[in-house]
C-alpha cells in the first residue's frame, strides 16, 4: 500500500522535548546514524581527504563507477565529482581506466594505497563489529538484520522524497 492510501501520522515522541520518550531501539539507531556521521568526519580529517572524496573512495571499495556515476552518488556537478576524482587521482589513490566495452567511457578503480587510506583508519571499528557480530545467534542476527533493512527503507524514504 502507498502513504496515500495510509495517512502518517506522526509519532508522540516528534512533539517538542519528547525525543527521549523514544523507545530505546530508536534511541539506539539514533546514536548509530550520529556516530557513523562523526567517524567519516574524522577519518576525513586524519587522512587528509574531504568528506566527499572519503565517501568516493567508500564507493570505489565497493565497485568500480565513472566520474558521472560519482557526481549523482555525491550529489555534486560532473565538474566537482571531476575535481574530487582529479584530487584522488594525484594522491594516487584512484586510477582512471577505459571501460572494457564502451570505450568512450572512463570506469574509477581504488588502488591498493587507497583501500589501505580507507582500511587503515577504519580497521578499529570493523574488528570491533566484526566481534560484536560474532556474539550474535543467527536467529538474533536475522531480527538485527530485518530492523536495520526497515530502518534503512525509513530512511530511504526522505532521500527519495
Amino acid at each position: 500500500m502507498t502513504d496515500e492510501q495510509h495517512p502518517v501520522t506522526p509519532p508522540p515522541w516528534v512533539g517538542r522535548g519528547q525525543e527521549r520518550a523514544q523507545p530505546p531501539t530508536l534511541l539506539a539507531l539514533r546514536d548509530l546514524v550520529a556516530a557513523g556521521s562523526r567517524v567519516n568526519h574524522v577519518v576525513s580529517r586524519r587522512a587528509g581527504l574531504s568528506e566527499s572524496e572519503l565517501v568516493a573512495l567508500e564507493h570505489l571499495t565497493r565497485e568500480q563507477i565513472g566520474p558521472a556515476e560519482v557526481a549523482r552518488r555525491l550529489e555534486v556537478s560532473t565538474a566537482a565529482a571531476t575535481g574530487i576524482v582529479d584530487r584522488l587521482v594525484a594522491r594516487g589513490h584512484v586510477e582512471r581506466r577505459p571501460h572494457e566495452v564502451d570505450r568512450r567511457r572512463t570506469e574509477l578503480h581504488i588502488t591498493d594505497s587507497g583501500r589501505e587510506e580507507i582500511i587503515g583508519h577504519l580497521m578499529p571499528m570493523f574488528a570491533a563489529l566484526h566481534r560484536h557480530d560474532a556474539s550474535f545467534t543467527e536467529e538474533e542476527k536475522a531480527v538485527v538484520q530485518r530492523y536495520l533493512r526497515g530502518a534503512t527503507e525509513a530512511f530511504e524514504r526522505v532521500l527519495d522524497g
